[in-house]
């Protein structure tokens, strides 16, 4: 049963449903599959407790006061407004939250029991059997972009057609290319991607070819996802200050020629790009590459996460590798929230870098002193860090800030939460001049100390 179906059926809206799964930190793999089934203890769970989800819909769609809250949830005032702001701290001036905060949500964060909740699901999957590691508020999103593949009513009901051009943009790094594949999963299209060379005019086994004859192939082929690189600099805008490739122009119009039979002829396009800002705006007109979705840098709790992926991934549990990690209990999340903080604006290339400098540091140590009871200890662990913080260059640091730029443009609203958190992240980053010290003299015994 698709999950759409499921909401229908018991009168709670899937969007709720979606929000519900986010608030109670619920594995995606438990509850849905990638293309929207619902899971068999999900799908129990909803049916026995369809009163709580419909008081859970009621609440998250309602504007609320903070004292509203503290007294939905039986919890201290003061402690509500604390986890709030920490949730999101955009409110509306006149003192009401936004709906999309969940009173339910903040008593997770506060401790509350929801033990009934969690008794359905069995034991949390590892990590390692996970689909994804975090990102659930992105997922939900792009299952969102794509409802018109998976629910052919919605263009009957509503006249909302299929996207013939999405562009997935953020940082280098990011995974922007998990994500196009992770959409070919869920709409069931085939995944190719456009190499450079398909672009201008090539050769193939000596017969001359160009993109225009590639298009027109894939066109024929059945339910085909096209993902195209660097789409940012092939599509970029003709000003008097840059100089557009030739066969880049060649691209676009060809690309513009052919979009509107994309649709019909079960084309998607997706383009992957470091920043939207310089796309020429004729790309982005409606109908056209008119779906924008950032790819975000991970957040703190996702890079412990990943970490810990990337750590475990593939180990049998008696390697030495495990043994050592168990031994530190670094074979779970907790272990790994203090290196994280340390990990501000990181991409997630810069996560498996830092993973693969600390296995070879861990080897070294053991192969020195052949102790499996061998520390784990800040010194390896920020060596590691330093290492992988070489692709953390002003340059990585400025795609960033252009990325946050373009997604407070184009994607605030669905990603509030991101975009502060990101901001605070990035604005570490700042340099803070220290201040100068006054010249002259100083009197006997004044600021002694700072002399010293």
């Amino acid at each position: 049963m698709k999950l759409i179906e499921l909401a229908k059926e018991l009168n709670v809206s899937a969007e709720a449903i979606k929000q519900f799964i986010q608030d109670f930190d619920l594995d995606l793999g438990v509850c849905i599959s990638t293309n929207f089934e619902v899971k068999e203890d999900f799908e129990k769970f909803a049916r026995e407790n369809i009163d709580f989800l419909r008081v859970y819909e009621k609440d998250l769609d309602k504007t609320k006061t903070l004292e509203q809250i503290a007294e939905t949830i039986k919890q201290p005032k003061e402690k509500v407004e604390k986890a709030i702001k920490e949730a999101d701290p955009n409110i509306f001036d006149n003192g009401f939250f936004k709906s999309s905060i969940s009173s339910y949500g903040i008593d997770i964060k506060l401790g509350g029991n929801y033990q009934f909740v969690y008794n359905y699901f069995g034991h949390k999957t590892s990590l390692q059997k996970r689909d994804f590691i975090g990102y659930r508020d992105l997922f939900f999103y792009i299952s969102g972009v794509l409802e018109p593949f998976l629910n052919p009513q919605q263009i009957k009901d509503w006249g909302i057609n299929k996207p013939a051009g999405i562009i997935l943009y953020g940082p280098p790094g990011s995974g922007k290319i998990f994500w196009a594949n992770k959409i070919a999963e869920i709409i069931g299209y085939q995944f190719k991607e456009v190499k450079k060379h398909y672009l201008g005019t090539s050769f193939v086994d000596g017969n001359r070819t160009n993109f225009n004859d590639f298009l027109v192939t894939m066109m024929k082929e059945d339910k085909v996802l096209m993902f195209l690189e660097d789409f940012d600099e092939i599509m970029m805008s003709r000003k008097a200050d840059n100089n557009v490739a030739s066969c880049n122009l060649e691209t676009q119009e060809i690309i513009l020629h052919y979009i509107s039979k994309f649709e019909q002829e079960d084309l998607l396009m997706v383009g992957s790009a470091n920043s939207v800002s310089e796309i020429d705006e004729e790309i982005l007109a409606p109908g056209r590459f008119d779906v924008m979705i950032p790819v975000f840098p991970p957040n703190h709790a996702e890079r412990s996460e990943i970490i810990l992926y990337a750590m475990t991934r593939k180990l049998e549990k008696d390697s030495l590798l495990f043994k050592i990690l168990k031994n530190n209990k670094a074979d779970k999340v907790p272990f790994w929230h203090g290196i994280s903080l340390q990990m501000k604006a990181f991409s997630n290339t810069m996560l498996i870098d830092f993973t693969q400098s600390l296995k070879k540091r861990i080897k070294n140590q053991y192969q020195r002193t052949r102790n499996e009871n061998m520390k784990i200890d800040q010194t390896i662990l920020n060596s590691a860090l330093r290492d992988a913080a070489g692709k953390l260059t002003e340059e990585y640091l400025d795609q960033v800030a252009r990325f946050l730029g373009d997604a407070i443009i184009n994607n605030f609203d669905q990603f509030q939460q991101r975009i502060h958190s990101l901001k605070l992240e990035l604005d570490a980053y700042k340099i803070v001049e220290e201040p100068r010290r006054a010249i002259g003299f100083h009197h006997n015994g004044e600021d002694d100390e700072s002399q010293g």
